[in-house]
């Protein structure tokens, strides 16, 4: 397995992946009633979503507070990212949901916000080295 020394770019997209996560799961775990209506999405499914972001935040805390990380970890942070931004897109499309031109506003802001800092985290890993070389950590 490829280990990395992180760049300062790399844990600092962490970081703000792993802050993202716990404003956006607090938000929606406890604001899910009010936020049901103007939203035009169900509690159940606004509390689902915030909960299964506060450990995800919790793991990125971590591994933003490492500066040697397993190549293969910082490439599921930026997967999962990406199958993230899918499948909001998804849900805008399929018609699971009728959401309210602010619902699909914040699920758009949402979605371009984890597309950048999943950008961010691409340029940082690109940015670190691999331990016990000099070879920059490549995709």
């Amino acid at each position: 397995m490829s280990t990395i020394q992180s760049s300062r770019l790399l844990r600092n997209a962490l970081a703000l992946d792993a802050a993202a996560c716990a404003a956006t799961g607090l938000l929606l775990a406890f604001g899910a009633g009010p936020l049901s209506g103007p939203l035009g999405f169900p509690a159940t499914f606004l509390t689902s979503a915030g909960l299964l972001l506060l450990p995800c935040a919790a793991i990125l805390a971590w591994l933003s507070s490492r500066e040697t990380l397993p190549r293969l970890a910082v490439l599921a942070v930026i997967g999962i990212n990406l199958l993230w931004v899918a499948d909001s897109i998804a849900i805008l499309v399929a018609g699971w949901f009728s959401p309210t031109g602010l619902g699909i506003g914040f699920v758009l802001a949402q979605a371009g916000a984890v597309a950048v800092i999943t950008e961010l985290e691409v340029i940082g890993l690109k940015r670190s080295v691999r331990v016990g070389g000099a070879v920059t950590a490549s995709l």
